[in-house]
């Protein structure tokens, strides 16, 4: 019998893994905006900004899982 060997990069796993985190606080992020702006309806335009801030730093974290994936995959 041959032997089937599993090639591949462990990067792909470890992304997937990382994802979970930004994933879910895009999930909180949006949750407060929605929760803010269904009580206070005038500070909608306010919270906005910080809406997007949330956003764009939460899914940082999940472009840094992909660089760090190339950057330590062995050729």
């Amino acid at each position: 019998m041959t032997e089937l060997a599993i090639t591949g990069s462990l990067a792909a796993i470890g992304y997937g893994l990382a994802a979970v985190g930004p994933g879910i606080g895009v999930g909180i992020v949006f949750a407060a905006y929605i929760q803010a702006s269904a009580r206070q309806p005038e500070s909608a335009g306010f919270n906005r900004t910080w809406l997007f801030m949330g956003f764009a730093l939460s899914e940082a974290l999940a472009l840094i899982g992909v660089a760090l994936g190339f950057v330590w995959a062995k050729g």
